[in-house]
């Protein structure tokens, strides 16, 4: 294919993916001074990679930050009304307390609900402070295939950037404490209310489920606690997350300018606000449902890539495989498939991993509409995102560099294979 030969010809640039990442190291929050700034500078450096201004779109948009500040506190707040309530009325009497857990799960239901689509919800028109940000998108059309038939591959980072009480790390510790003491509890909890109510006498084991329900209990509640105090703030430079994205999607642009595909239409997108719910794709995919056919449509989504300051092992490139305790989900096998060829095939390390609470970044509108979505990041980058320490000499251009070869041959083994 042509596409290969030129491919084999074009050479990224180390330093210039690195100047990026530079270029774009300073607090950029949504709805702040800082992230307007990067939304000029994004646009700037479109074009000096090539393209027209026409070719450039800003895409205004508002959105609450209820889903991103308010909606974390209330959840803790309820959890910990939830707990006393489960503590009273488990020594009075047990039915009550199947009531009050039922009663709550009906209101959790109800966010959870409004959380699918946080951009047009409730929640977030009524109890939320409205901020203006803007997405820099370009698009590249298929050279051949016309606009309804063509398929739609998508290269995406976020410009913006936060920081937190908690860095990243400790953040992911705490919502898994929570999850899994919660878990824990109710497990606990069934069993003590079956024993409770058994005809036959089970000794001292409901004593020592009592002593489990209460560490269960104080688990939860600690981190239930300290997550209410999670609060956020514009003191990280981001330079991990994300302009180690930024950089690569940036770079992958300057080489598809000048080599568009037969079939897929490109977006190069610098989203923003995903650090206050993902907004910024939200508003990407509902202007553009109409013209995405699934099937046709590959999202391949740059966060956090690279860890300067780890070992090897720990410092490389991967993508977010599958997420959940039981059972499972797995995210986009068809580009998993795809990208873990093109690693392959260009002798590059790339795997795969699975969270066991997800992951909220820009991947999620399209999983939402089951399309191909996959994120590639490098985890041990969370010791240092979400905080003032977050400086370009944390991120690592040669990773930049493979996440790009990466990226490029699995568009193009995409393109070859349009048709099947």
């Amino acid at each position: 294919m042509n596409e290969s030969k030129n491919s084999a010809e074009y050479s990224f640039d180390k330093e210039r993916i690195y100047d990026y990442v530079k270029f774009f190291s300073f607090p950029r929050l949504s709805g702040t001074e800082g992230e307007r700034k990067a939304v000029e500078l994004a646009v700037k450096s479109f074009k000096n990679i090539g393209f027209e201004e026409d070719q450039i779109e800003r895409e205004n948009f508002e959105f609450s930050d209820f889903y991103s500040t308010t909606l974390i506190q209330l959840i803790m707040i309820m959890n910990l009304t939830f707990y006393l309530i489960f503590i009273l009325m488990s020594y009075i009497y047990p039915v009550v307390t199947i009531i009050a857990i039922g009663a709550m799960a009906i209101i959790v239901i109800l966010i959870v609900r409004g959380l699918r689509h946080p951009e047009t919800g409730f929640w977030g028109e009524y109890f939320g402070k409205t901020f203006s940000s803007t997405n820099v998108i370009v698009k590249i059309p298929a050279k051949v295939q016309p606009v309804k038939t063509a398929g739609n591959i998508i290269v995406s980072a976020h410009l913006d950037s936060k920081s937190q009480t908690f860095k990243t790390a400790w953040r992911i510790v705490l919502y898994r404490v929570w999850l899994f003491s919660g878990i824990l509890l109710g497990i606990f909890y069934f069993i003590f209310i079956f024993s409770s109510l058994a005809t036959f006498s089970l000794g001292n084991f409901p004593l020592f489920l009592q002593v489990c329900i209460w560490i269960s209990v104080t688990l939860t509640s600690f981190s239930n606690v300290l997550l209410m105090f999670l609060t956020t703030h514009n003191k990280s430079p981001g330079a991990l997350d994300n302009a180690s994205g930024m950089a690569i999607v940036f770079e992958l642009s300057s080489y598809f300018i000048n080599h568009p595909l037969d079939n897929f239409n490109l977006y190069f997108c610098q989203f923003s606000a995903e650090e206050l719910g993902t907004m910024g794709s939200r508003v990407f995919v509902n202007n553009r449902e109409d013209q995405f056919v699934k099937g046709k449509i590959f999202q391949i989504n740059f966060d956090m890539v690279s860890s300067a300051m780890h070992k090897p092992g720990k410092n490389k490139v991967e993508y977010l495989e599958s997420f959940g305790v039981l059972p499972r989900k797995k995210i986009s096998p068809i580009l998993g498939k795809y990208m873990d060829e093109a690693a392959r095939e260009e002798n590059l390390e790339f795997r795969g991993f699975h969270l066991s609470t997800g992951a909220h970044l820009d991947s999620v509108p399209f999983h939402l509409r089951n399309y191909d979505a996959i994120d590639i990041t490098t985890r041990a980058a969370a010791k240092y995102t979400h905080n003032k320490v977050d400086t370009p000499d944390k991120v690592d251009p040669q990773k930049l560099l493979e996440s790009c070869i990466i990226a490029r041959k699995t568009i193009l083994m995409l393109e070859r294979d349009f048709k099947e």
